[in-house]
């Protein structure tokens, strides 16, 4: 009997935890469904804790859904990726609230690192550093500064040299080999990162993304979904049908009973040479003869892709048409 009552009591106990743990991971959300990242670049985590690992991360200004939250943002970025932010980080919103943000006149962050500031002063305090990519309200113009709001409402003054009016800047991007390689190579010497995508730091796809997302076009977040989209190619040995701005990818091949793997992704530049992020952003070669040879990624070379001109298909989407950037 008194085993029986132990066992009972470990049960009940058990399921009392169980039930803490789902109330404290999925407390209803309320009205605020959406929410805005408030920080020049947010981190976003596998799990709700600071020791879990990086996953991913997005931009000051990118509108996202919160899925659940738990002292943390269990949240959904506008390439479909879902995982944990802190609560600093992000102001969550109403629907209205979001539409609200996202029908304003905005700015966008043009220079890879700036600082807004407490008035049209360089000399003034900072309010926060920003990065190529960042969105912020327009308010107005004052001098050389736009007069700029945060999400969480805080204002601040960014240098007109350093972003654009983000209508001109969406307008006047153009997704093609010559620009993407040239965003591309303004990120060179950028140190690896795994999870980053923003100037402060990349992984492998982080690059890929990042040098897409500064000429206007979301793409997937990882390797594994980049090789999904556009065309696959079948690549000749001496490279010679690849052109500039392919994607270039690297793993394992398929083989007796196991599936392709792909660990790695860069972008062909022509001439037998990509450039990707490895150690840190860097150039690449596939040709033996060159000093930037990499005999390591060619023996691990598994294929390529065409995407630029596959805008509008699956998986490359303008931001201007995500549908977390319109009226939600």
């Amino acid at each position: 009997m008194k085993k029986t009552a132990a066992l009972v009591i470990m049960l009940l106990t058990f399921m009392s935890m169980k039930s803490q743990n789902n109330t404290m991971s999925d407390t209803i959300v309320g009205p605020k469904i959406f929410g805005v990242i408030n920080v020049s670049v947010g981190n976003i985590r596998t799990g709700p804790d600071f020791e879990t690992e990086l996953e991913t991360q997005a931009l000051l200004g990118q509108p996202v859904k919160i899925l659940r939250k738990n002292g943390w943002y269990k949240i959904e970025t506008p390439d479909g990726y879902k995982s944990w932010i802190h609560r600093m980080q992000i102001v969550p919103m109403t629907r209205a609230e979001i539409n609200s943000w996202n029908l304003a006149q905005k700015v966008m962050v043009t220079t890879p690192f700036a600082f807004a500031y407490s008035r049209p002063q360089t000399y003034s305090q900072v309010v926060s550093d920003i990065v190529a990519g960042d969105q912020l309200k327009y308010l107005g113009t004052t001098g050389q500064f736009y007069w700029v709001e945060y999400p969480d409402g805080r204002k601040a003054y960014l240098l007109i040299a350093q972003a654009q009016p983000f209508n001109e800047w969406v307008s006047t991007r153009r997704f093609d080999a010559n620009h993407i390689i040239s965003t591309a190579k303004s990120l060179y010497g950028i140190p690896y990162l795994w999870g980053g995508t923003s100037v402060k730091g990349v992984d492998c796809s982080g690059f890929v993304w990042t040098a897409a997302f500064l000429n206007g076009v979301i793409l997937p977040r990882n390797a594994s979904e980049m090789i999904k989209i556009g065309e696959r190619l079948i690549v000749a040995k001496d490279f010679s049908n690849l052109q500039p701005g392919d994607l270039v990818f690297f793993g394992h091949k398929a083989a007796a009973g196991k599936k392709e793997r792909v660990s790695h992704v860069g972008i062909y530049i022509g001439n037998r040479k990509f450039i990707h992020s490895l150690g840190m952003v860097h150039i690449s070669s596939f040709n033996p003869k060159d000093t930037d040879y990499d005999e390591y990624d060619l023996n691990r070379f598994i294929g390529a892709t065409r995407f630029l001109n596959h805008v509008g298909e699956y998986g490359i989407t303008k931001i201007q048409l995500n549908k977390l950037y319109q009226r939600l």
